[in-house]
């Protein structure tokens, strides 16, 4: 069929250079190849963008939601590009607009106990930033030194300290946001508590740009804690009793800040990785961390880690160890992910239920021939099994998509979900019927309606 455009891709960039920051517009082709694809080896529902705009400011990102408006573009809205599933990367002919140049830390206020930045804040040097004032941020993605404030705004980034200070949301105290019709909203503000009105911030949060284009955060600080932070790892025979474990720790309170869990197949990728020798008694891995820790806490700690088979039990006070335990869990997606095609996955399931799963995914990688390495954020229930297949099969294999469905359908059955921290994106947002039901979902399009009814805010992400 034959169709005679309005316009063309150059009318496009002259409107939007027009309505910008002289030197914002990146229409240089390595650039585009670059932002546009992320390393997800599925690669499917991304494509080359028209352009990229680094904005500088408000008025920058104001000027590129009018050309949107205009020519009916998709703006795909991006930070430090670390998305897992298809949430930032680039939609064909759309502009991708990108926070990462606006990163200042606009404040820092101790006696408030909040900082105030910019999306393209990288959330390790907030942390470092605020440690200097005797204050830390608590959020710790595990992606701390490359992850961006506002790309964990975007998913509500959970990670390895969510156990004991909550996800991003949790830590988020306001918002000041561009909505898909020019105009700035403020939402929230500067304190702990606020009940006037409807919560936007949290709407906000976790909408993955699909909603507004988040320019200004305000989040919470918290006192650098009194005592001897305390670091230890514990090895069990299965991935079920290690799950055991953490679920009698989480209601002792001992009040663990981390604790984190590697099955055997994880254990000797890292042994590879860093030539280290864990996996010689061929057992599953957890790290564990307390802020606050004193004898009575420690013996417990011990004491139910024996409880439920843990051995090779060790703790640590020095701080460089310490450093090299945290450094080990962070090295753990390059050590699976080296030379093998992969996908991670992101199931966050009741207390109760996470050594169900441990069994149903331990059982499942057996029927299905599959390696599974499973690791993930025990102490909140988040398991992160990643499947793997040879690095010169491009296509996904049906096992792989057989086990990714098998595993989606027993979390749910379980009472979990299917994103517990990762965000959707294009991956798993044909799945919102699955787990919200048809009258909530529904209710999910009837709100994206309402702040964006043109559709430009990174459409077909978040919901399908």
């Amino acid at each position: 069929m034959t169709t005679f455009p309005a316009f063309s891709p150059d009318d496009i960039l002259h409107d939007l250079t027009s309505r910008v920051s002289a030197g914002a517009v990146v229409t240089d082709p390595a650039e585009l190849q670059k932002f546009s694809y992320s390393t997800n080896m599925t690669g499917e529902g991304a494509g080359l963008a028209l352009a990229i705009v680094e904005a500088a400011d408000t008025a920058d990102i104001q000027g590129t939601l009018a050309t949107a408006r205009k020519y009916h573009v998709p703006i795909v809205p991006q930070s430090a590009h670390t998305s897992t599933v298809i949430g930032a990367d680039g939609i064909p002919g759309s502009i991708i607009l990108s926070t990462l140049k606006m990163n200042k830390i606009i404040e820092i206020s101790k006696p408030d106990g909040l900082a105030v930045v910019q999306p393209g804040v990288i959330n390790g040097d907030l942390d470092k930033a605020a440690r200097a004032q005797g204050m830390f941020y608590a959020p710790d993605p595990g992606s701390k030194p490359i992850s961006s404030i506002g790309g964990n705004v975007s998913t509500n980034a959970g990670g390895m300290s969510t156990v004991r200070y909550g996800a991003t949301k949790d830590n988020v105290l306001g918002l000041k946001v561009v909505l898909a019709d020019g105009r700035v909203i403020k939402v929230g503000g500067r304190t702990m508590k606020q009940a006037f009105g409807y919560d936007l911030t949290q709407l906000f949060i976790g909408s993955e740009g699909t909603l507004g284009i988040v320019t200004e955060i305000t989040v919470k600080l918290l006192p650098i804690p009194l005592g001897t932070p305390v670091m230890g790892m514990a090895f069990f025979p299965n991935m079920t009793q290690l799950a055991k474990a953490v679920a009698a720790i989480r209601i002792s309170g001992v009040g663990p800040t981390m604790l984190e869990a590697l099955d055997g197949n994880t254990v000797a990728a890292l042994d590879t990785y860093r030539h280290t020798h864990y996996a010689d008694n061929n057992e599953s891995m957890l790290i564990f961390r307390i802020d606050s820790s004193t004898p009575a806490t420690e013996n417990l700690m011990e004491k139910l880690l024996g409880e439920y088979d843990g051995t090779h039990i060790s703790v640590t006070t020095d701080p460089q160890q310490q450093a090299d335990l945290q450094q080990m869990r962070q090295d753990m997606l390059p050590a699976v992910f080296a030379g093998q095609n992969h996908i991670m996955e992101d199931m966050a399931l009741p207390l109760s239920q996470l050594a169900p799963m441990m069994d149903y995914i331990a059982a499942l990688g057996t029927k299905l021939g599959l390696k599974i390495y499973t690791a993930g954020h025990a102490g909140d229930g988040n398991v992160h099994p990643t499947l793997v297949w040879p690095e010169d099969e491009k296509e996904v294999p049906t096992a792989v998509v057989e086990a990714l469905q098998d595993m989606f359908h027993k979390t749910l059955a379980l009472g979990g979900t299917i994103s517990g921290e990762h965000a959707v994106g294009m991956i798993k947002n044909q799945w919102n019927n699955a787990e919200l039901g048809p009258d909530v979902d529904y209710l999910q399009h009837q709100i994206k309606a309402l702040f964006d009814p043109m559709n430009i805010l990174n459409p077909k992400r978040k919901i399908n």
